[in-house]
């Protein structure tokens, strides 16, 4: 990591943890586990803080349903300890993907590569 990286990490808090927060989590944090996407979840001594440092952008979307669970309170045992039990129906757990490309895009789209020729309705001319 180069000097612009450090300096960046100094002035920003949207892409990965801050020195400040580094710096609190090493002198303050007890390490609780570890999710899928690779985010680390920590508490201090007495559980009155928790917190999560994100791998990779800071995305509150990309904490799984059972972190988000304890991060908030919900359940004090985190998932590590107790495991959240889950509905034969439920879906895995998926990021917000609004404003990537991945985003969901209905038949019609523009964003669609192909897009479907629309015979629902006729576009409006101001001749």
């Amino acid at each position: 990591m180069g000097l612009g990286h450090n300096i960046k990490r100094i002035f920003t808090w949207w892409d990965g943890q801050s020195f400040g927060t580094q710096l609190w989590t090493r002198r303050h944090g007890e390490k609780v586990g570890e999710d899928a996407e690779g985010n680390v979840f920590y508490r201090n001594a007495d559980d009155s803080r928790r917190w999560v440092i994100y791998d990779g952008e800071n995305e509150a979307s990309r904490v799984s349903p059972e972190w988000h669970g304890w991060l908030h309170r919900t359940w004090d045992e985190p998932p590590t300890e107790a495991n959240l039990r889950r509905k034969d129906w439920e879906k895995p757990h998926q990021e917000n993907l609004t404003g990537t490309m991945a985003a969901y895009a209905p038949a019609g789209s523009i964003r669609k590569s192909a897009p479907v020729e629309r015979t629902d309705y006729e576009a409006w001319s101001p001749e």
